[in-house]
């Protein structure tokens, strides 16, 4: 089945990936993690962060890295208003809809409700500039069915409302252990392709209207017979499977997903994350959204900024530029993987001189960008 793309959307859809189609954007949307990540480094409680340090990393890091970024992924509440004169031109801007963290819910209370910023809407979104909207939504295909509803509730929505306003989705999914279980186990490791596969396939739907699935890996390199034994963080641990089943994996996730894919860090180290775009990549995947793996050891250097900047300059640049390298075989957006399998995406139109006028768009984008 096509990709159904009005003019709109399709522009700005080029505007987030380079000529040749593929996305290599960087992401400092994050709240939660980084106050854990600054209150470490300036050894305050994390209570004790402010809304200043919050947006002063994120000023450092968008002004050093947003270059060499096809988009930038940032947050409405810290990262927006501090940061968007740092954004380059040509660089598109994506603004988060989700409210740091989650509201726990379900059984024991081990599952995960996301719900949107408070105040904020895709409206506002497109007022403050944005060329695209994400959400991050934690999901457990197999969690308990209020909590799915909920979620799935969620993605409907927001989904509705960028095709209103002609405003690309990008739909961001995390699986999360639930019950007993731990995520740095080889039991969690095994479940890991069915998660991602089968939460890639449910969203994939044509009622979510999400125009860009942004994905974990579909395994965990950690726990393969070929990196088992410490290659990323020195830590052995138990193999669950090797590369040739990771390989099939991500070939699954890629026929899961019936929209372009990307793919996140979820803060492994760089070593790491380069390993998963490749295998992303030659699986199918459109580039990668990252954003940790990327820079987040200069937030160990906050409060000092100037020492902040020399590593983002020197190590950072360096890691974004190994990224981008390593993106290279991705899958254009606009292009099939396999005709057969996946018909070229055409303009969402009710008559072919629409889709004509909108892919002669495109084109002329390209063409201004190459």
């Amino acid at each position: 089945m096509a990709i159904q793309l009005s003019p709109g959307k399709w522009h700005r859809l080029c505007s987030l990936s380079d000529e040749k189609g593929r996305f290599k954007m960087l992401a400092i949307d994050q709240r939660g993690s980084l106050v854990k990540a600054i209150a470490k480094a300036t050894g305050k409680a994390p209570t004790d962060v402010t809304a200043e340090d919050m947006a002063t990393a994120k000023q450092v890091v968008t002004q050093t890295l947003a270059p060499y970024a096809t988009a930038l992924l940032t947050d409405p509440v810290y990262g927006l208003p501090h940061s968007f004169r740092n954004l380059p031109p040509g660089v598109a801007l994506l603004l988060s809809h989700e409210e740091s963290g989650y509201e726990a819910a379900g059984v024991q209370g081990k599952e995960r409700k996301t719900h949107p910023v408070e105040g904020w809407s895709v409206q506002k979104a497109q007022r403050a500039g944005a060329d695209a909207v994400k959400l991050l939504v934690y999901y457990r295909p197999d969690g308990s069915a209020a909590v799915r509803r909920h979620q799935q509730a969620l993605v409907r929505r927001v989904g509705r409302d960028c095709e209103q306003a002609d405003m690309p989705f990008l739909l961001e999914l995390v699986s999360y252990p639930i019950r007993d279980e731990s995520a740095d186990t080889p039991e969690f490791a095994l479940k890991k392709p069915d998660l991602v596969a089968e939460s890639a396939a449910e969203f994939s739907k044509p009622q979510y209207k999400v125009d860009i699935l942004k994905l974990e890996f579909p395994a965990d390199l950690k726990h393969t017979t070929e990196f088992s034994g410490g290659a990323f963080d020195g830590k052995k641990r138990e193999a669950a499977y090797g590369l040739r089943e990771v390989r099939e994996s991500c070939r699954r996730l890629n026929n899961a997903a019936a929209v372009p894919w990307v793919i996140l860090s979820a803060g492994v180290d760089i070593s790491e994350f380069l390993v998963q775009v490749d295998l992303a990549t030659e699986a199918g995947a459109s580039g990668f959204l990252c954003g940790r793996a990327i820079w987040k050891d200069a937030i160990n250097l906050y409060p000092n900024v100037d020492r902040m900047e020399k590593w983002l300059r020197a190590q950072g640049v360096y890691n974004f530029v190994r990224a981008n390298a390593h993106a290279h075989q991705a899958q254009p957006w606009f292009q099939p993987a396999d005709v057969a399998e996946r018909p070229f995406r055409v303009i969402r139109g009710n008559s072919p001189a629409t889709a004509a006028r909108g892919s002669s768009n495109a084109l002329t984008r390209r063409a201004r960008r190459s």
